[in-house]
C-alpha cells in the first residue's frame, strides 16, 4: 500500500526558508513520480513541483521558479521541497502525492493524476 508521510512546514517570516519532507512507504521512488501541490484558502489546488521516477525530470511552477528546489534521497525513500525566499503568497497547505496509473513514473500537471496523498502541512509566511 502506497503511503506518504509529510513533515516540515510551519510559520516563517518573509524571505525565510523551510524544507518539507515526504517519506514514502510501500513503494520505491523510482516507481512513481512525486508531485508537490499547495492550496491557499479560497483558491484551487495548484501544482508546485514534481520529480519523475527516473529523477531525470523536475518541474517547478513559474511562481516558485528560482526559489524552490525539489530533490530526493533514495536511502531514506524521501522527497524534499526546499523553499527559499518565501513570500506571503506562498502561504498554503502543501501536500505531496504519488502518481499512479499506466505512466506513473512521469510528471503530470494536474492533481487528478495523483492518487496517493500525504496528510498535508501548513506553511504560513508572515511577519
Amino acid at each position: 500500500q502506497l503511503q506518504l508521510v509529510q513533515s516540515g512546514g510551519g510559520l516563517v517570516q518573509p524571505g525565510g526558508s523551510l524544507r518539507l519532507s515526504c517519506a514514502a512507504s510501500g513503494f520505491t521512488l523510482d516507481r512513481h513520480a512525486i508531485g508537490w501541490f499547495r492550496q491557499a484558502p479560497g483558491k484551487e489546488r495548484e501544482g508546485v513541483s514534481c520529480i519523475s521516477g527516473s529523477g531525470d525530470t523536475t518541474t517547478l511552477a513559474d511562481s516558485v521558479e528560482g526559489r524552490f528546489t525539489i530533490s530526493r534521497d533514495f536511502a531514506k525513500n524521501t522527497v524534499y521541497l526546499q523553499m527559499n525566499s518565501l513570500k506571503p503568497e506562498d502561504t498554503a497547505i502543501y501536500s505531496c502525492a504519488a502518481r499512479t496509473g499506466v505512466v506513473q513514473t512521469m510528471c503530470a500537471a494536474g492533481p487528478l493524476y495523483y492518487t496517493s496523498w500525504g496528510q498535508g502541512t501548513q506553511v504560513t509566511v508572515s511577519s
